[in-house]
């Protein structure tokens, strides 16, 4: 747990040095229009992925991730490969359904009285993430949504649309088979392999996609099969539409706003290696600060930030709020990106300002 002192709790005295969060209006074009757009950005994300993994690892990953994907008709396996093809190095299938990291979120009511709010943090131990977020304007049919993200990533992990809903994703805890954690891993991974179920942020993905409502969204987060368990966080519209999932492959149990959720299981009974640091203690944190924090980062504290925090994000869909800022280990990464106020009303109502054009 960090203390005052840690260098991840001080405020930047630089704060103004640090680099803006891009935003990129992609629309239907989707991830794929993103890689000229921020090659930068792909470029440090696929090198620290073979700095951690190393190349052998990644080929060897990205070969099994392939046919898996094509085994199951995965329908966002061509655009994973259009992105492997752009980059020309190993790494981009096994990255795209990595699974290595840890959240803690929490939905209500916004305490401005104006729908309701999601706040999360993204916990990753990979260096580069905080500072190469990007913020992507896509449109898969259903609207447009504000998709919290890294060039060459697929998948849903954090989204805003505005007038209809914001959404996030958790872990739970990896099943436990031995007492080894790298054992129980690769136990996990091959029970994987043998299952067609979408993985959870491709799930997302369809859902900002195709769901047109809250309830549409819901349902379809409640309902669809996935390839492993998650934890998925819901803030809709109106104050009462809010909601975490917890999911197993083909059962789910849904805990009304407000709610708070981490890396550990809620509703379900299954012994698991933790994930991230100190499940209990930020699920907790979360549920003393998330129905009265303002709209600025004051409740990113320990033990909700922590060494691997790389994100910390507040979304109201209603009010077209979508605040988002990249950290490292040695504090905030970015400036805080804010998007409320500054787009042409998506959600039926006039709010100051106009549609952003290409960056924050």
């Amino acid at each position: 747990m960090l203390d005052s002192s840690h260098p991840a709790t001080r405020k930047s005295s630089t704060s103004t040095k640090l680099p803006t969060i891009p935003l990129f209006d992609v629309r239907a074009e989707g991830p794929l229009a993103l890689l000229d757009k921020a090659p930068h950005s792909l470029a440090a994300v696929v090198a620290e992925g073979r700095r951690r993994h190393g190349g052998l690892a990644l080929r060897l990953g990205d070969r099994a991730t392939w046919q898996w994907l094509t085994r199951n008709r995965n329908p966002y396996r061509e655009e994973i490969a259009a992105v492997a093809a752009h980059v020309s190095l190993p790494g981009v299938f096994l990255l795209n359904l990595s699974y290595e990291w840890s959240c803690t979120c929490g939905v209500g009511p916004d305490p401005s009285g104006e729908g309701s709010r999601m706040l999360r943090t993204l916990d990753w131990p990979m260096n580069g993430i905080g500072r190469n977020v990007v913020v992507a304007r896509q449109d898969g049919g259903a609207g447009p949504y504000y998709n919290v993200t890294w060039p060459g990533y697929v998948g849903v992990l954090t989204a805003m649309a505005p007038g209809r809903y914001s959404a996030a994703i958790n872990q739970p805890p990896m099943r436990r088979f031995t007492q080894s954690c790298w054992f129980d891993w690769a136990i996990n991974r091959t029970g994987v392999w043998r299952k067609s179920g979408l993985p959870p942020s491709h799930l997302l993905r369809r859902v900002f996609d195709e769901c047109r409502t809250y309830a549409e969204a819901k349902a379809m987060l409640v309902d669809t099969p996935l390839c492993i368990p998650a934890f998925f966080t819901l803030s809709g519209g109106e104050e009462q539409e809010g909601c975490t999932i917890e999911r197993l492959e083909h059962r789910a149990a849904v805990h009304q706003a407000p709610a708070s959720i981490a890396n550990h299981w809620l509703a379900f009974d299954h012994p698991g290696h933790d994930r991230g640091t100190d499940s209990l203690g930020r699920w907790t944190r979360m549920e003393r600060v998330r129905d009265r924090a303002g709209d600025d980062f004051s409740w990113v504290v320990p033990p909700i930030l922590n060494e691997t925090t790389r994100l910390a994000v507040i979304a109201n869909a209603r009010r077209g709020l979508l605040t988002v800022q990249g950290r490292e280990v040695n504090g905030p990464a970015t400036r805080v990106f804010s998007l409320e106020g500054r787009l042409r009303d998506e959600t039926g109502r006039t709010t100051p300002g106009s549609e952003p054009a290409g960056r924050a």
